[in-house]
């Protein structure tokens, strides 16, 4: 999952289309939410949540931002217990074939949309044809590829959506069949990218195949989650507020969440100290110091399944020089920013792309030091930086962001004669510079969006919706293929250390630190249950 600090066919005939999503949306339920904005004295918790959100459709987004608010208005077959291990959602229990390639879901009866509409188990298989259809351009629409058809629907090779490996047996019996053995489903189906959508309400504002529709206005919105949609300010903050349509109202604790959209670290910090936030999102780097020594009370530094790193547009000359991106990547003090910039937040350097973890630790390290960047770079044609042409590096707006981008910006200036120039931009208009390849270096950041070295090695397949930096690789795209088709973990995780020697030879990303979670959260919050992915279902969190 892409962090904002950091993610889910060609086009059917037309009459296929058409007829497929007219026969899922003969009923026109109107999109009204019976919940009203929360009264005085309610329990409202108000959420630091970084950059205004690209979107909050779980099937164009790719943010981490965007995920925090999604999970509050909808619910996929399973969710987040309180501890933050697999739950229950919509499906109330499921079957597990002796093969493992064939998932039974049994859906709960009292499950409801936001209009009242029964949670059905043909709504799961609409989406999940909507998140494959080609027009939409889902990045995350390879998440679904462990499904028979899947990759085929998506990329043209076939039509008929019948034979893709999604089945509603009856309403609320779904069938998944698995064109491979996938032993992080369970865990993956946390992620938004399986979430179902109401499909009658998106095809009412021509979002079926297009992004950027009016379906998630407030007002529009349909969800099937904890909370409703009833107000979105832009650029300053979304409000939602408790269904009382959800199967499990009873359980959820807060009458509304309060999602700010902040881009300052300084700003939200201010907020966060003055009380207008409970919750602040990322500390300012100067701040750190002064709460873990003053407010260890509210001051917290987690473990986080994560990677922050450079992007390198392949596809740019001279970086589509492995050697140029190696020197590049060679050059950085990795120590000197966590020590210097990001205060000693518990970050580690990054040597290879996928963090550690107990089931997962790459061997591969990117190999050398500053006099094997420098050889390379002149074994490229620029000895001592010259003839280099400037480097440009895009970041999203933070101002930890430029700080570490200044600071490679001077190394690479000072350690091998290579000029940086650097840009900020937007969220939006950044997410787009790179879904475009109209940069050349690129600040980014992955999430886990399931406890799996899965989840970080397949962005870097051939064409990934993710993967935005033009690099392919014939034996990457080979070896990831065949990881899930091993027979053990031991074999499994073995493919994934070839892929991780892979990356440290060819250099498409650099990768810089792994994360830590530092944040801030009042004392008051309850359940707030930390965890290497930072997530949680909403409905547990409580105000004292």
């Amino acid at each position: 999952m892409f962090t904002p600090l950091l993610r889910r066919a060609v086009l059917l005939a037309t009459a296929t289309l058409l007829t497929f999503f007219a026969g899922c949306s003969k009923k026109d339920s109107p999109p009204t939410v019976a919940d009203s904005a929360p009264a005085p004295g309610a329990k409202i918790l108000r959420v630091g949540n970084g950059a205004e959100p690209q979107d909050i459709d779980p099937h164009v987004v790719t943010g981490v931002g965007e995920h925090k608010i999604i999970t509050a208005l909808l619910e996929g077959l399973v969710t987040y217990s309180p501890d933050g291990d697999i739950a229950p959602g919509v499906a109330e229990r499921w079957d597990i074939s002796e093969d493992n390639l064939t998932y039974t879901f049994h859906l709960r009866e009292n499950a409801r949309w936001s209009n009242g509409d029964p949670v059905t188990a043909q709504d799961f298989v609409r989406s999940f044809q909507r998140i494959l259809t080609p027009s939409l351009g889902a990045e995350y629409a390879y998440k679904l590829f462990h499904l028979v058809g899947a990759e085929e629907f998506n990329t043209g090779k076939l039509t008929d959506f019948t034979q893709v490996g999604a089945k509603a047996l009856d309403d609320h019996t779904l069938r998944l069949t698995l064109k491979h053995r996938t032993p992080f489903l369970l865990d993956s189906l946390q992620h938004y990218a399986w979430f179902p959508v109401h499909i009658p309400t998106v095809e009412k504002f021509d979002g079926l195949t297009r992004k950027g529709s009016a379906w998630t206005r407030a007002g529009n919105y349909v969800g099937n989650g904890p909370f409703n949609l009833v107000e979105w300010k832009t650029n300053q903050k979304i409000t939602v507020t408790r269904s009382h349509t959800y199967w499990d109202h009873a359980a959820v604790k807060l009458d509304g969440i309060e999602f700010f959209a902040i881009d300052s670290a300084d700003t939200e910090e201010r907020m966060f100290r003055t009380g207008a936030l409970d919750y602040c999102y990322s500390l300012p780097l100067g701040k750190i110091a002064t709460y873990r020594r003053e407010h260890p009370d509210m001051y917290h530094q987690d473990p986080y399944y994560g990677v922050y790193y450079y992007r390198i547009n392949t596809t740019r000359k001279p970086l589509d020089d492995k050697r140029v991106r190696r020197a590049l990547a060679l050059a950085i003090d990795r120590d000197s920013i966590i020590k210097n910039i990001l205060r000693d937040g518990g970050q580690t350097p990054a040597l290879n792309f996928t963090p550690p973890s107990p089931k997962f630790t790459s061997a591969a390290r990117m190999a050398g030091d500053l006099d094997e960047a420098k050889r390379l770079l002149a074994e490229a044609g620029y000895p001592d930086g010259k003839g280099m042409p400037p480097v440009e590096i895009l970041f999203n707006t933070l101002d930890s962001h430029r700080v570490i981008a200044e600071a490679i910006q001077q190394m690479w200036r000072t350690r091998l004669g290579v000029d940086a120039t650097i840009t900020n931009q937007e969220w939006k208009v950044y997410l787009d510079s790179q879904q475009t390849l109209n940069y050349q270096v690129a600040r980014a950041g992955w999430i886990g969006d399931y406890d799996d070295p899965h989840t970080f090695l397949d962005l870097w397949v051939t064409g990934g919706g993710n993967n935005q930096t033009g690099w392919s690789h014939a034996d990457y795209d080979r070896l990831l293929r065949g990881a899930l088709e091993t027979k053990t973990e031991k074999e499994r995780m073995a493919v994934y250390q070839k892929l991780e020697a892979i990356l440290a030879d060819e250099m498409p990303v650099i990768p810089i630190y792994f994360y830590t979670r530092v944040y801030a959260i009042s004392p008051k919050v309850k359940n707030w249950i930390s965890n290497p992915l930072d997530s949680r279902a909403w409905k547990w969190v409580d105000l004292k």
